[in-house]
């Protein structure tokens, strides 16, 4: 059955070129009108579908494209619904600034949270079917015939009585002058012939070719680069520096303070600059000498404390363990951890008294135009940011990214009229991020005599990203963001796609909030992650204390959700649960940014407690699949940023100074390193979850219940490197 969406004049907005040579249509209920641009003769189109005379069809991406696909899983939906040749499509990133100027046309801006598919899937999907409308109407209304005996199929409409065809480009122009329609018919998935199909990425020939320009290799007329160093001590400040002793080294132009804890160096190339830092004497005050193994004893306490919000209840759990047969009792650890994107935080600005540009790496470009304006001591309007796709991102370039962003405008600001890019170090980066939160979990099963879980306390000590990032969105001085995966459906807007979909009759989730002096950050699939390790490893050893089946006993309590039923019996089955061959296996499954996820992983632990994960079978529900092999690929991609945090990535401070610089202390997976993977794509329809994050969560767990299934011992705190897995 199609979808009918009924839209006011105020929700579809349209635009016509001034020399007509090209139709540009936007389409975002609730947002104002947009100004369109003659295609020939403009850069900028402002609209989600513009066709040029040349039938090249340009579609405006309003999200980031950071290597997950979603600028190409976003353009398949808008040519689905236009009926355009596929071979023909190209896309563009419209500014911030224009958003705001067109009274935020394209809505959010936001790259994060498995949000750029699943929270815009309505509305490009409408623009692309309202784009194909207005063209059928402008054939028809050329050929004097009805609309409905026309029909659009790759960037073609026909006729159907007399067989008469026109290209999309060739009406683009009259089409442009018409009326938007007020309903805009949504085909049915099960006709999908572009969106649902594994399509080749549009980015990836560019990347191929080195033609992709990420923020790292922009290059402007009279460009100069910058280097920066911040004070390496959490909150210390800058003292001094001698700028006489680096002025007369090779290309240095400016030595200059940023902030009142920074202290940056601009040359005419980036290693000149770098190099001129590193010579550079500075002098550093103050700080928090804070060491991250002396707050172990701080979230140690909070296991047992009395001050801990309330996430989830079910039941009475107190009774539930006083009536319990048998307790089990874990204690689970995760550490900081560094988003570590391969590309540096970087950003390129020219400042004047009148305007400042900047071209950054963003996952959120009206976030980035804020940190912009705000540097620039400029009104808004008189800035903008040019957004480039992200050589990683993992949440560290959203709504946190401020920082190096007005670090550029900074310097720039000193140098009017001139270009710079500021490129920090690889130990910059390390140094300076925005932390995954470090946190403990106390994990207690109460069991009957019959093996059943009949009460379960999950109690979470740990930093708070909200506390820290945004204080206002606490509920009653509770992080709902601690409670991913663990969270009751009504906890708060949002919070229904991280819900928990295991069915207990008895339970606590609560959350002592530690927060140490360390700046945490949306490091990708959040709390999900260790949530998902702190529940799932918790139910494999309440099976193994109980002495049942591992998959029998999780699906047992899975009866409310059939979904993640699904998935769990796809990957267990798939991979070999339950066969008596040898293979030592763990499963995980978990729900989290809307989607339901599954793993069973294979690993070999030999005498010397080497560990090698040689196999992991994946099964995810997203509802819906608008382009399998992007599913299957991020899949993949998700397992070597979870399992390689598992694995190696630990980050500790001590004396408020980090200690990982580089990628020499701070591993990543390698090839050797890496498992097979096969993923099973098993959309059930009916929601649109998210793909990027999610399966993260899985990775982990289900390793970590494999290497108890080889060896008879349970890793309990990560990340694995120093642990001797030698079997029991």
């Amino acid at each position: 059955m199609n979808e009918m969406t009924s839209l006011s004049r105020r929700g579809f907005m349209i635009g016509v070129g001034v020399a007509g040579a090209g139709l540009t249509i936007s389409f975002m209920g609730g947002f104002g009108p947009a100004l369109a641009k003659d295609a020939g003769t403009a850069p900028e189109v402002n609209a989600w579908v513009h066709i040029g005379r040349d039938d090249v069809v340009t579609i405006r991406i309003a999200r980031s494209e950071m290597g997950q696909g979603t600028l190409t899983g976003l353009a398949q939906l808008v040519a689905e619904e236009l009926h355009c040749d596929w071979s023909k499509v190209v896309t563009e990133y419209p500014t911030p600034g224009t958003n705001l100027a067109r009274d935020k046309v394209w809505g959010e801006m936001l790259t994060g949270g498995s949000r750029g598919i699943r929270n815009s899937h309505q509305y490009v999907r409408e623009g692309g079917a309202a784009a194909r409308i207005m063209l059928i109407e402008a054939a028809a209304a050329r050929w004097k015939v009805p609309a409905g005996e026309c029909t659009a199929k790759d960037s073609v409409i026909t006729h159907g009585p007399t067989g008469r065809t026109v290209t999309f480009g060739a009406v683009a122009e009259d089409a442009a002058k018409l009326a938007p329609p007020t309903k805009v018919p949504l085909k049915d998935p099960s006709t999908w012939t572009i969106a649902g199909k594994p399509v080749k990425r549009l980015d990836t020939a560019d990347k191929l070719t080195g033609a992709q320009i990420y923020g790292a290799d922009v290059k402007l007329d009279g460009m100069l680069n910058a280097s920066i160093k911040a004070c390496p001590v959490r909150g210390g400040k800058l003292k001094s520096f001698d700028q006489a002793a680096v002025m007369k080294m090779p290309g240095v132009r400016k030595v200059l303070a940023v902030h009142d804890d920074a202290v940056a160096v601009v040359a005419d190339t980036w290693w000149q600059a770098n190099s001129a830092l590193e010579a550079l004497p500075i002098e550093w005050q103050g700080g928090t000498p804070y060491n991250s193994a002396d707050f172990e004893a701080e979230l140690e306490k909070g296991l047992r404390a009395s001050d801990a919000f309330v996430g989830h209840k079910r039941g009475d759990v107190e009774a539930a363990f006083a009536k319990a047969a048998k307790i089990v009792e874990a204690t689970y650890r995760v550490p900081h951890q560094n988003h570590a994107c391969m590309e540096p935080m970087n950003a390129t600005v020219v400042w004047t008294k009148d305007s400042c540009k900047a071209w950054v790496p963003t996952q959120d470009g009206m976030s980035a135009l804020a940190s912009v304006a705000e540097a620039a001591e400029l009104p808004v309007e008189k800035c903008d940011v040019y957004k480039l796709h992200l050589g990683g991102g993992f949440g560290r370039r959203g709504s946190s990214s401020g920082d190096h962003v007005s670090q550029a405008v900074k310097i720039a600001m000193s140098m009017p009229g001139t270009p710079v890019k500021l490129l920090w170090s690889r130990e910059e980066d390390m140094e300076h991020g925005f932390y995954h939160p470090t946190s403990r979990a106390l994990i207690r099963g109460a069991l009957d005599a019959d093996g059943n879980l009949t009460g379960l306390h999950i109690r979470i000590a740990g930093q708070s990203i909200l506390a820290a990032l945004r204080p206002e969105a606490l509920k009653d001085g509770l992080d709902m963001v601690t409670m991913q995966g663990l969270a009751p459906a009504d906890l708060a807007p949002g919070m229904e796609t991280q819900a928990l979909k295991y069915t207990f009759p008895n339970l606590l989730v609560d959350h002592a909030m530690r927060n140490p002096p360390v700046r945490p950050g949306f490091w990708r699939g959040v709390n999900a992650n260790q949530n998902a390790i702190y529940l799932d490893c918790a139910l494999d050893e309440f099976a193994h204390a109980a002495g049942r089946d591992k998959l029998e006993f999780r699906l047992a309590y899975m009866k409310d959700s059939p979904e993640l039923q699904a998935v769990l019996k796809a990957a267990a089955e798939k991979s070999g649960w339950g066969k008596d061959d040898g293979v030592h296996r763990g499963l995980s499954a978990f729900y989290s940014f809307g989607a339901y996820t599954a793993a069973c992983a294979e690993v070999t632990v030999d005498k010397d407690g080497k560990l090698k994960i040689q196999r992991i079978v994946a099964a995810t529900d997203p509802g819906m699949a608008v382009n399998p092999q992007q599913i299957e690929a991020q899949v993949e991609g998700s397992f070597v940023y979870g399992l390689s945090a598992m694995l190696f990535q630990e980050i500790t401070f001590v004396g408020g100074k980090v200690q990982e610089r580089n990628f020499d202390t701070y591993n990543s997976m390698r090839i050797e390193h890496m498992p097979l993977v096969e993923t099973i794509v098993m959309p059930s329809g009916g929601f649109w979850g998210g793909v990027g994050e999610p399966t993260i969560a899985v990775a982990a767990p289900a390793v970590l219940n494999a290497i108890f299934a080889a060896t008879g011992k349970r890793v309990r705190h990560l990340p694995i490197k120093d642990q001797n897995l030698r079997e029991l």
